[in-house]
């Protein structure tokens, strides 16, 4: 299952309360593009950086997946957005980007059973840029968000939970959709 949305919408927030709250057969995976950016991945202003960055993320979203599974056989597994999120930030046209990374669209969000997509606040209700891989203001971030939400458009079991003036009450309403994906039994520590 992906927990997607725009820069700062509060995924990793949001996970690391569920996380505290599920018990151990329950994986949740960080954001590969907070690994490569926070690990001194370049990153540069030119298509080419771009595109590097954009398969890489990919490549690594894909292998956090696969090792969760390999490791055992969690009950759900929550990542920190999903692999069609590339395609919101990839400089070119969308067909590229699956060439370079060897699936589709349709192959990729088929591999998430259900996504929940967390808008980004605007500037008054709290969006900020003070995370160090967090490079974009809140009109980026807003526009990438757009960008997010028509990448995943068409998944049959999406939410989309839009932003709040308040964090807590949009909290709730994630954990609420969250936890109804994950089996009665790992619903508890």
């Amino acid at each position: 299952m992906a927990l997607t949305g725009g820069p700062g919408a509060g995924k990793t927030a949001v996970l690391e309360v569920l996380l505290r709250e599920l018990c151990a057969h329950v994986r949740v995976l960080p954001e590969s593009a907070s690994i490569l950016f926070g690990g001194g991945f370049p990153r540069g202003p030119s298509v080419a950086a771009h595109k590097a960055a954009q398969v890489a993320i990919f490549r690594v979203q894909r292998e956090l997946e696969w090792l969760a599974l390999a490791e055992g056989r969690p009950a759900v597994i929550f990542c920190d957005r999903g692999t069609v999120d590339g395609l919101a930030y990839w400089p070119e046209d969308a067909a590229g980007f699956w060439r370079l990374v060897g699936s589709s669209r349709e192959q990729e969000i088929a591999r998430y059973d259900a996504v929940v997509h967390l808008r980004t606040p605007c500037a008054a209700h709290g969006y900020h840029n003070g995370n160090a891989v967090r490079i974009e203001t809140a009109d980026q971030a807003a526009a990438i968000d757009e960008q997010i939400e028509a990448a995943w458009r068409g998944h049959p079991r999406r939410t989309l939970l839009e932003e709040a003036p308040r964090f807590e009450d949009k909290l709730a309403r994630a954990l609420e959709a969250l936890r109804a994906e994950v089996p009665a039994c790992c619903r508890a520590r």
